[in-house]
């Protein structure tokens, strides 16, 4: 189900919440819990029900291995062997379903065989949930879970807002949320504020994201012979229909949590407005970001082993990180850029020659959308091929140096570029937005306009880009 559907605003939503809060009202709080919990349940199944045993057996095996780790002594033999079987399991059943294909099909084109390539369907959320969980079970490890109930603990994993796309939500930062008494007492100015973040974070959806679509396309789509031009701007347009897609799903998130005065973490920071690659990754998906470096990057080493290693360690992390995002070279080489960027931005801070003024906030844009464009292509040559345009190896556009020539639509999507990117660039996030917030006639009305205009532009709803994640 999807957050920008009819289905999900109108129905499921409203009556979930109604539901909750009546539950609560009758101090039927163990049940007003359960409730949650097959709720969330539906709003996966409602997308393929097929694979929604295996997200049950996933949250029942791991939340049993939990328990047994918590139960042996920390850092003891015992407990380590129970944290690998489980970490084991999840990045299996992460393996198969996700990378299977991709290791047959480089399989065969290695050595030449001709094994069948195998034919799945990725299941919704799997690198969200098993990235959960693993941090779940190395924190049983260390001794610093706790023996949560079985209930609690499903909803921690399934909890709706922030299943399918993130954030990737550790145990200490959602559970002793949901055992709070407070999230059962219905609080007018939450639910003021968790509408108005949603509200916002659909219009970024529908009304921008989407509306880049088609133009991000239509650059891709003809990599090999795009010019200057048309190659800067399908890279900006990506570059600003990602930001709008993600920060928008992370905003209804966000306010979908607040509705139910739970505290989602934030997600997501105004990222292009970083001042160095290192501010920047401080800011985009900030919860994979802590997890790569809690779970990744530290017990590889850090910084702790000498500088050749630091950097190792960097560029492992985020070519893993990037393997994260998908079965694809593109990814792989998307993180491994990231990771050389973050070597060159050690190394420049380290020689005290990096600016992190205004300079250090251009560089970090442009390398961020000259990376994007990698994320975005269907294979490493269309890359390529729009980066040779981009630096101009077609030659540039006789129409820059004489704009009569440009035909209207194309200076009115110019604008529009240039505007989204004067917004993603000064103006203040959802977030201070929020933090701003008075309940006020003209923030009604403003809100219920931009809800109204998003609402008639929601007749064909599109998928998240992180969905494919």
């Amino acid at each position: 189900m999807l957050f920008n559907s009819f289905a999900f605003v109108v129905y499921f939503l409203p009556i979930v919440l109604v539901v909750f809060y009546a539950l609560a009202r009758w101090r039927k709080l163990k049940l007003a819990i359960a409730f949650l919990l097959v709720s969330s349940l539906f709003f996966y199944g409602y997308w393929n029900p097929t694979y929604l045993p295996l997200l049950i057996g996933s949250i029942a095996l791991n939340h049993i291995l939990g328990q047994r780790i918590q139960r042996a002594t920390p850092y003891s033999p015992l407990a380590r062997r129970l944290m690998q079987v489980g970490i084991a399991v999840n990045l299996g059943l992460l393996g198969y379903y996700k990378y299977a294909g991709f290791f047959v099909a480089n399989l065969n084109s290695l050595i030449g065989t001709h094994l069948p390539s195998p034919t799945i369907v990725l299941p919704l959320a799997i690198s969200f949930y098993s990235f959960t969980q693993i941090a779940y079970l190395i924190d049983a490890y260390r001794g610093e879970a706790h023996d949560y109930d079985p209930i609690v603990y499903g909803l921690f994993i399934t909890f709706f807002p922030q299943l399918i796309a993130g954030p990737i939500l550790r145990h200490d930062q959602l559970i002793p949320e949901l055992e709070q008494r407070r999230i059962f007492v219905f609080s007018q100015r939450n639910v003021a504020i968790g509408l108005t973040i949603f509200i916002l974070g659909l219009a970024k959806k529908v009304l921008i994201a989407d509306t880049l679509s088609p133009w991000v396309a239509a650059t891709f789509d003809q990599s090999a012979t795009v010019s200057f031009y048309q190659a800067w701007f399908g890279a900006l347009a990506y570059t600003l229909q990602l930001y709008f897609d993600f920060s928008g799903y992370s905003d209804m998130a966000v306010g979908i949590g607040r509705l139910f005065n739970v505290k989602i973490p934030i997600n997501f920071n105004s990222p292009y407005q970083a001042r160095s690659i290192a501010d920047f990754w401080r800011r985009w998906h900030i919860t994979l970001s802590d997890f790569l470096r809690d779970y990744l990057y530290i017990p590889l080493g850090g910084n702790r082993k000498g500088e050749r290693r630091r950097y190792t360690n960097l560029v492992v992390t985020m070519l893993l990180g990037g393997l994260w995002h998908g079965a694809g070279w593109t990814f792989v080489a998307w993180g491994g850029l990231h990771g050389v960027y973050l070597v060159v931005h050690q190394l420049w801070a380290r020689g005290r020659c990096w600016s992190p003024g205004w300079f250090g906030r251009g560089v970090t844009f442009v390398a961020v959308v000259m990376a994007w464009v990698l994320f975005r292509a269907t294979e490493v040559g269309q890359a390529q091929d729009l980066w040779f345009a981009m630096v101009g190896g077609r030659g540039f556009e006789v129409s820059l140096v004489m704009p009569i020539a440009v035909p209207i639509a194309v200076w009115v999507r110019g604008v529009v570029l240039l505007g989204l990117l004067l917004v993603v660039w000064f103006a203040p996030n959802t977030q201070a937005i929020a933090q701003r917030f008075q309940p006020t006639g003209r923030w009604a009305i403003a809100l219920g306009a931009i809800g109204a205009l998003t609402f008639l532009a929601m007749s064909q709803p599109s998928e998240f880009l992180y969905f494919q994640f």
